[in-house]
């Protein structure tokens, strides 16, 4: 396994532990002298910086791999989808928007699946990734606004409302561009 697929690989492992450390209630919120928020945050600001690592070396390296390609997506929805469910249990975000967004997540992910099963390349649009990078800003924000640093509790609850406009904007976009390309592919009716 090459250095792009071994960061997507411990992006995954490092889920079930931010999992526990964001809903696990530690006697005084401290591990190890640490408030757990600092914890689950700096979890995740690791497993979303090797989000951005493993692809700028498999790019670099030219180790884009089958493997690498279909993990990558698969890591980065686990693990912002269990950081919004903790969120949501931790009565820092609404589970509506995080319904609209998990949501998005299943939809497009089984869009892009049936787009590579018919050979239609569904590549990440500016919009997706402008909403993850809004995901990431407000799951730190949200996470690190618990109980202090209360301005980081208004960032967080701005770019959740960017993430969810830019979720549904962003779907919409993948809906009618896989829909351009099945009237493209598709033979008409009147044809033999």
């Amino acid at each position: 396994m090459n250095l792009p697929n071994s960061l997507t690989v411990t992006r995954i492992f490092l889920v079930p532990l931010l999992v526990v450390v964001l809903l696990t209630k530690f006697e005084g919120r401290v591990i190890f002298g640490v408030r757990k928020e600092l914890v689950g945050a700096g979890i995740f600001g690791l497993a979303s910086l090797t989000d951005w690592l493993d692809g700028y070396l498999a790019r670099r390296r030219k180790q884009v791999t089958a493997f690498g390609e279909f993990i990558d997506p698969f890591a980065d929805k686990l693990l912002t989808i269990a950081a919004f469910i903790s969120l949501v249990q931790m009565e820092l975000a609404p589970a509506w928007m995080v319904a609209v967004i998990v949501g998005r997540e299943f939809a497009v992910t089984a869009l892009r699946t049936l787009g590579h099963a018919r050979g239609v390349p569904m590549p990440a649009s500016p919009l997706g990734k402008i909403k993850m990078l809004s995901q990431v800003v407000a799951i730190l924000a949200l996470i690190l606004g618990k109980d202090h640093l209360h301005g980081f509790i208004v960032i967080g609850q701005v770019a959740l409302w960017v993430c969810v406009v830019t979720a549904l904007l962003s779907a919409a976009d993948y809906f009618r561009r896989f829909g351009y390309f099945l009237t493209k592919t598709t033979p008409s009716p009147d044809r033999p």
